[in-house]
């Protein structure tokens, strides 16, 4: 899916030559605090990281692309299970308790007829042994795709369309989950109210983030 190239036995979704030409970040695992970084100030986070570096051209944006507005349900899948290998025996994230994805509203659920997260999600907490919950949080109003906005538009924290539907009792660790972080925004909004519920810890870890 980030080229013509047709796959060969062993290869999953993208071929080998793809995969060497994407660029990597795991910002956590070299004392990268790029992630980290956009949410001071904002809300708190134990730790943050990203799987790649997002170009508005190139394999990741191909990707993400198939995975969001072509139905590849399955990039979701590969891509958490890439991610999980990375994560797997560090110790930041050896107390997850939930994987949360953000949510999208339910129209935009019912066109596409997933969340894309989803599958990024579940595979990190099938190998984080942690219980993956879609129902914690909702997008209760629909909003203009984050894509189509400036740079002050999205980062408007003034009102948030995310809901806090589930009490979670103190002393979870969370891992808060989405495609791809530009601002930071969204996942900032998410966490503020994941942090209506008293003494939980909250980590996060996204597909990509904008470079």
């Amino acid at each position: 899916m980030g080229c013509d190239r047709s796959l060969t036995a062993g290869e999953q979704v993208i071929c080998t030559a793809c995969r060497s030409e994407i660029p990597m970040a795991l910002n956590h695992l070299d004392k990268n605090d790029k992630v980290k970084e956009l949410f001071f100030a904002r809300v708190d986070v134990q730790t943050a990281t990203s799987l790649f570096y997002y170009e508005k051209i190139g394999v990741v944006q191909q990707l993400i692309h198939q995975l969001k507005y072509r139905g590849h349900e399955e990039v979701g899948y590969f891509l958490g299970k890439w991610m999980a290998a990375a994560l797997k025996d560090d110790p930041a994230f050896k107390d997850i308790d939930l994987v949360i994805p953000v949510p999208v509203h339910p129209k935009r659920l019912t066109k596409r007829g997933y969340n894309q997260v989803d599958g990024f999600g579940k595979e990190l907490a099938v190998v984080l042994e942690a219980r993956f919950c879609e129902s914690v949080l909702i997008k209760s109003h629909n909003t203009i795709n984050q894509a189509q906005l400036g740079q002050v538009k999205r980062s408007d924290e003034t009102q948030s369309p995310y809901e806090l539907m589930e009490h979670i009792p103190p002393g979870k660790h969370i891992l808060l989950v989405d495609d791809v972080i530009t601002t930071g925004t969204t996942l900032a909004l998410c966490a503020k109210e994941l942090h209506k519920n008293p003494g939980i810890q909250i980590s996060i870890a996204t597909m990509a983030i904008s470079v």
